[in-house]
């Protein structure tokens, strides 16, 4: 596991003496890993021939310091898993060694963009994301990055960085993984008790409701959402919105074709984030 800029540089440089050529893909994560990750890694492997993942838990991503020291760390079983998976290249670097100004660190701003949906609950959050993507893109120069589809306002902003700033790198994803009650695997399912998992199962029901009455327009596929989660007070909702991929803004009324429903809402004071593809008749 390397932690420093400096042996990231010559590995990599060591790496591509000894193949020239070589497609190299990177996976960036805040550890905890779980299946989705491991699926990253499969992906990665069809799309490249080296594959680097990132260890960072990135503090401008927190809200506050006590969230961010909150934040679970499993660095042992995180490295004995990618072992496992035979990745080439584990950086896991302290915050200093990234942020060595902390939040003073230059900034990417991913916008008013930013500030919707995820970024309205959290206003610092895809600031630091993009901030630390772009640095890593710099350090790593990877043919391409991979990223799972449950949080797609991320793969939105960051496909809009590398257009922006004219990072030579291609992005591939990856279909969200998910447990037998349809709710995406992530290091907070496992923090529920049995109760508000049934709670949480209904976000994802509430999806498919969605999906399913799409094709009345997007009032009626907004309000079959809505009740499906109606008479569970485990259940705090923060947003449920449809967006043009396209753009990531909200479609009118009348607006037909692909959409994406999002939804975000607060479980046992657990946050779970989820999507769903549907079609606007």
């Amino acid at each position: 596991m390397i932690s420093t800029v400096d042996e990231l540089r010559a590995r990599l440089a060591e790496i591509r003496a000894a193949a020239p050529g070589a497609r190299i893909a990177l996976i960036s994560t805040i550890g905890s890993l779980h299946d989705g990750h491991i699926d990253l890694v499969h992906r990665a492997r069809e799309v490249a021939d080296v594959v680097v993942v990132s260890i960072f838990v990135n503090p401008l991503r927190f809200a506050t310091p006590a969230e961010f020291a909150a934040y679970p760390r499993t660095p042992d079983d995180d490295e004995r898993l990618l072992e496992s998976l035979g990745v080439e290249v584990v950086f896991a670097p302290e915050s200093s060694e990234l942020l060595p100004d902390g939040s003073a660190t230059t900034k990417v701003t991913a916008g008013d963009l930013g500030l919707r949906y995820e970024g309205r609950a959290r206003p610092f959050y895809f600031d630091g994301l993009l901030t630390v993507e772009a640095k890593l893109f710099h350090l790593v120069q990877p043919d391409v990055a991979v990223y799972g589809e449950r949080d797609p306002q991320r793969v939105f902003l960051v496909r809009r960085m590398i257009r922006d700033l004219f990072f030579n790198v291609e992005v591939a994803t990856v279909e969200t993984v998910r447990g037998d009650d349809g709710l995406p695997v992530s290091t907070r399912v496992g923090l529920l008790e049995d109760r508000d998992l049934t709670a949480a199962a209904l976000l994802p029901a509430a999806l498919d409701a969605a999906a399913a009455n799409a094709d009345r327009g997007v009032d009626a596929c907004i309000a079959a959402a809505q009740s499906a989660l109606m008479g569970e007070p485990r259940i705090r909702l923060e947003y449920l919105s449809v967006v043009d991929p396209a753009t990531f803004l909200p479609v009118d009324e009348g607006s037909s074709g692909p959409a994406l429903a999002l939804i975000a809402a607060s479980v046992a004071g657990h946050r779970f984030i989820d999507n769903a593809e549907i079609y606007l008749g």
